[in-house]
């Protein structure tokens, strides 16, 4: 993207998702209609819907040619990431904003050609805002945030894992998972995986692993973490893919090949 375009794009981003921040907290102390998606856990609230209408119906106003690809439904049907993608979660946590009315965040991520320029990670409740445009770094609200430590072993690490071994084409070995738990210094699960992404890039987790996240999951914090030096993969190594569901794993480069020979066991 040229300066001007990533500009422009940078500020209307931003806007509208302090504008769609501030209707979800003007809204989520009332009733919420709650339904279910794939199972009893995939929750989705009209307020997920109703943000994800609001940030569609702007990028078609100001951004007519370019397409959306989002979680509710109200995206484009993509078959390739041609042209300049904006990939939306509204309300990435959805579980955490209806159980804690915290721990969630609006995720959007912009790609032109297949390539991830600019990324938000906002945590709502919390008031910070995660950015990043490629090749520029990364910053938690106005602070840039460092480069990963280089000196991270898997002994001293912290791994955030999704607790839903289950995907639709692989099994994990999760004897290898439970040794990795013994391995490393501790492992943490937050319910947001927009927020996880976030929690790597400012080097608070030391890597991720996790069985099954869409695009939209994933799409923002894969840029934001990249500009830190992170690396983003499917657990079996592979590059990720932007248009289905996917195994993650995301790590620090000191532990990725470790943790992938040693405890990562797709069968």
């Amino acid at each position: 993207m040229e300066n001007k375009t990533v500009d422009n794009y940078l500020v209307d981003a931003q806007k509208w998702i302090y504008e769609a921040a501030a209707n979800i907290k003007s809204k989520m102390n009332e009733p919420l209609e709650i339904d279910t998606k794939s199972n009893s856990n995939d929750l989705v609230t009209e307020l997920d819907k109703e943000t994800e209408r609001f940030f569609a119906s702007k990028i078609r106003e100001k951004y007519p040619n370019d397409f959306l690809y989002s979680e509710e439904g109200y995206g484009d049907k993509l078959s390739n990431f041609n042209g300049t993608v904006w990939v939306i979660d509204p309300i990435d946590g959805t579980m955490n904003f209806v159980h804690q009315k915290r721990n969630f965040a609006i995720s959007v991520g912009i790609y032109q050609e297949g390539i991830g320029e600019i990324g938000f990670i906002y945590n709502v409740m919390d008031d910070v805002l995660y950015s990043a445009v490629r090749g520029k770094g990364a910053y938690r609200n106005n602070s840039k945030l460092p480069m990963l430590k280089d000196d991270v072993k898997v002994e001293t690490s912290i791994i955030a894992l999704n607790s839903l071994w289950a995907c639709p084409n692989n099994k994990i070995n999760e004897k290898k998972v439970q040794q990795m738990i013994k391995d490393t210094r501790g492992t943490r699960s937050y319910g947001s995986a927009a927020l996880e992404f976030a929690f790597l890039a400012e080097g608070m987790v030391d890597g991720y692993l996790t069985m099954t996240l869409s695009p939209w999951d994933f799409a923002a914090g894969k840029i934001i973490y990249e500009e830190v030096g992170g690396i983003t993969t499917q657990a079996d190594g592979e590059p990720v893919d932007m248009l289905n569901a996917n195994t993650i794993f995301a790590s620090n480069r000191n532990i990725y090949d470790d943790i992938l020979r040693n405890y990562v066991d797709l069968k």
